[in-house]
């Protein structure tokens, strides 16, 4: 058999995250010659998940520049994606997600008359504009798309109800959950001294993250003032928050949390100790897409301060729930997890719809399998 040249492009910690799996399963195939391209759309942040997976990329393009807008990130990716691709001369193009790598990659693929993998195809919020600008992204990079590797039954149906043939539609399961599953360690111990000091099983640990763009301003106050509001009613709460680098988020958060004792507010973690933080956690509040995979594979219920989501999967298995971002309901919402253990084992028993851990080996095999047939039919 005729080896095929696989591509793999990403630019982000989430991304390196999820294709990592994946970059492992095609280097250990002997039928597939693999590259790794990197836009490093998000340079430290990516360089620590390389770390941690041991990935070394053969093209870094290195496009990061502070206050970098959307256009440019594009562009940037895209002229770059052009050049490897032109080297390299791969059969296949991997993009993941939804970020601006993903929509420069599957447009550089198709540009080069490369066929194009989405891994992590189908997710949907329903909203153009919100999360902004994944949304766009993820659909934008589907229409160019030749394999569409849908985590789940409800995002294949997605891709249906667009249009997209249900012969280039393949469901996997997630890669993150892969990923997850390879770092948890019971026996981890972190860096972080405070993170080792805390008392996880006689505290509820609430582990929360926010970042995203549309919860910028009063939606962002309601989620930190829900939290203060849940530990001044709660003595046996505790939170952690790694928080954002953005600036804007902690304008917003410190004045709110930043004198509350048992709300820690820590630098970011890395991805290894983040994803052993969520195993020892109680629950999880967030604004995050990827989180709202990972928690509920761990068994821990998962709060998801936005309005929408394009992961429903989870709210429809009992596994999150979607609060909004009013101040009161989150409160509620977490508050009752904390106080109903009822309430609470439900959603930490609920099955998790998104994947065994063998979402890359399947992902690896099809392309093997598709594209052998190719090759056969062009003989």
């Amino acid at each position: 058999m005729k080896k095929i040249k696989v591509l793999s492009t990403f630019g982000t910690r989430p991304e390196a995250i999820k294709m990592a799996p994946v970059v492992k399963k095609l280097r250990e195939n002997e039928n597939v010659i693999d590259k790794i391209c990197v836009t490093a759309q998000h340079r430290e942040m990516l360089d620590q998940v390389l770390n941690v997976f041991n990935i070394k990329p053969d093209y870094d393009l290195n496009i990061f520049k502070p206050g970098q807008t959307l256009a440019e990130i594009t562009t940037r990716a895209l002229n770059g994606l052009e050049k490897v691709i032109k080297e390299f001369k791969p059969d296949v193009l991997l993009v993941h997600g939804d970020t601006s790598t993903t929509f420069a990659g599957a447009l550089a693929g198709f540009y080069n008359n490369i066929k194009v993998g989405h891994v992590e195809a189908g997710l949907r919020s329903g909203n153009l504009y919100s999360p902004y600008p994944e949304e766009a992204n993820r659909k934008l990079a589907g229409v160019i798309t030749n394999y569409h590797f849908a985590p789940t039954e409800k995002s294949r149906l997605n891709l249906l109800n667009e249009g997209y043939e249900d012969s280039r539609i393949f469901i996997t399961g997630n890669t993150q959950i892969d990923a997850l599953f390879e770092v948890v360690d019971d026996e981890y111990v972190f860096e972080n001294e405070l993170l080792n000091s805390i008392d996880y099983k006689n505290k509820k640990i609430i582990t929360m993250t926010a970042h995203r763009k549309e919860n910028l301003g009063k939606p962002m106050e309601n989620i930190f003032n829900a939290i203060k509001d849940v530990v001044l009613k709660n003595e046996d709460v505790e939170v952690i928050f790694p928080i954002h680098l953005n600036p804007k988020v902690r304008n917003i958060a410190n004045p709110i949390l930043k004198d509350l004792d048992r709300v820690h507010i820590i630098e970011p973690l890395d991805y290894l100790p983040f994803a052993n933080l969520q195993a020892r956690s109680y629950l999880i509040v967030t604004d995050s897409g990827g989180i709202q995979e990972e928690a509920p594979s761990l068994g821990k219920p998962i709060l998801v301060a936005r309005r929408e989501t394009e992961r429903p999967e989870g709210i429809e298995a009992g596994t999150a729930k979607l609060l909004g971002v009013e101040r009161d309901n989150i409160f509620r919402e977490i508050d009752t997890l904390v106080n109903n253990e009822e309430e609470y084992n439900k959603m930490s028993n609920a099955v998790n719809p998104y994947g065994d851990g063998k979402a890359s080996e399947r992902i690896v095999e099809i392309l093997i399998k598709e594209e052998s047939v190719k090759k056969k039919e062009e003989i």
